[in-house]
């Protein structure tokens, strides 16, 4: 496979190509690389590449008529290369798109640097853009070490052992499991005694279960590609039970009304179902309808009657099955105590509101508290919202829902818990279960 790279520091390469499996790849023929210098495409005495850009702004781009030479001249060689330019705007480079750039006979990887290249280069001479992550470096040169070295390790004979490729993190879309070598105990902490058992399907089936588990708690986005058996399926439902601990509350007191004043609200026949089938889709643990007024209080002991233990239960069982989730109590401390005694801590608060009254979690870092383990109780208001004295007990709060024209975001409750709940457990709820597609 060969690989041209095209940059202004052709020196920042020497050393990287010399060392470890790519210095002996190229050693044994496996790959070519050859470093183009773009000044060399340049014609001018001081042999510009860059210059400023139109409309003014800060920095300079490079020059189109030097890179349209290189990127000409290279063309120009067979086999036929496949152009990447490397800049932050690209396409994330991942593990698959590794594997599928392995099967090109020929790549040309162009360093970007300054604020970028001019655009109708980028526009209609360059095949792919690529990004190694959400940051910025001083140019595409390490992002071209990273996108060869990535590549290359698909390319037959790079790596001498093919099945260490096979089982690095990504290649199955999981994340890798821990390794361990001698000695047996370090500092008292020990190897895990499966690994040292000699029964290699324990062992196989250990690395997996790891896997599987560190690719939960850290990147649950992979499970949508990765390759899941019933076994893996049955783990990570145990995985779910145990790490999620979500409680939901829908609190009709202390809550405001449009003017402001604290109040306590009536409780609906449809928060009571839509919001209790919802809890039971996605794992929730309880369901509290926090009301402590007596006559609202009868009506849906009433209702809770009729499905779980009267006629609703024998003509709706899977409404019991979400109903059976809800718990009602008088106030949100009692919903506290509840918690606290059966998971042995008190949870953590995740308030919702529709203005912003403190910096709030970003979806991914809520997503990821709710994998945590630690127990976590989303509050749900009715009315106009939560009263402040809730508000002011929470520990987090979650970014109010805006559509993409504006600032509205006048949802019932019921939308709101359902876009809520599906952004925290999206990544997970349908790989674990299974309905995902293959």
């Amino acid at each position: 496979m060969i690989f041209d790279i095209l940059t202004i520091f052709p020196e920042y390469f020497e050393s990287p190509l010399r060392v470890g499996l790519l210095g002996k790849a190229l050693e044994r023929g496996l790959l070519k690389v050859r470093v183009h210098n773009l000044r060399d495409f340049a014609t001018d005495k001081h042999r510009t590449v860059d210059d400023k850009p139109f409309g003014g702004g800060e920095g300079m781009l490079f020059k189109p008529e030097p890179l349209y030479r290189a990127l000409e001249a290279l063309r120009a060689e067979p086999p036929s290369p496949w152009v990447i330019y490397l800049s932050p705007q690209g396409r994330r480079f991942n593990h698959r798109l590794a594997r599928e750039l392995s099967r090109k006979e020929r790549l040309v990887l162009l360093c970007g640097r300054y604020e970028g290249i001019d655009e109708r280069i980028r526009a209609h001479f360059v095949d792919e853009e690529l990004s190694i992550g959400d940051y910025v470096l001083f140019g595409g040169e390490v992002a071209a070490l990273v996108v060869l070295e990535a590549v290359a390790r698909w390319v037959p004979g790079v790596v001498g052992c093919e099945d260490s490729v096979k089982r690095d993190s990504f290649a199955e879309g999981l994340l890798k499991h821990p390794q361990y070598t001698r000695p047996r105990e370090f500092l008292g902490y020990r190897v895990p005694e499966v690994l040292l058992s000699g029964d290699h399907a324990r062992v196989e089936r250990w690395r997996r279960e790891r896997s599987l588990e560190i690719t939960f708690e850290r990147r649950p986005d992979l499970l949508r590609e990765a390759r899941l058996s019933p076994e893996d399926r049955a783990f990570l439902r145990e995985l779910f039970r145990k790490r999620v601990r979500l409680y939901l509350a829908l609190v009709h007191y202390p809550v405001i009304n449009k003017e402001g004043r604290k109040i306590a609200s009536s409780f609906t026949n449809l928060d009571l179902h839509d919001i209790a089938r919802l809890a039971r889709t996605y794992g929730v643990r309880i369901y509290y309808l926090v009301q402590p007024l007596a006559d609202q209080r009868a009506i849906v002991e009433e209702l809770l009657r009729f499905w779980l233990s009267g006629p609703g239960a024998r003509h709706n069982p899977d409404r019991v099955e979400a109903l059976k989730l809800v718990k009602l109590v008088r106030g949100l401390e009692e919903a506290l105590a509840d918690i606290e005694a059966a998971e042995g801590e008190r949870p953590l608060l995740l308030a919702t509101d529709a203005q912003v009254k403190r910096p709030p979690l970003s979806w991914e870092e809520a997503a990821c508290l709710v994998r945590s383990g630690r127990p976590v109780l989303l509050l749900l208001g009715t009315a106009w919202g939560l009263a402040p004295e809730v508000l002011s007990r929470a520990d987090y709060f979650l970014e109010p829902i805006f559509g993409p024209l504006d600032e509205y975001n006048h949802l019932s409750v019921r939308s709101a818990a359902s876009i809520i709940l599906d952004r925290l457990l999206r990544e997970v709820v349908g790989h674990v279960s299974g309905h995902t597609r293959d």
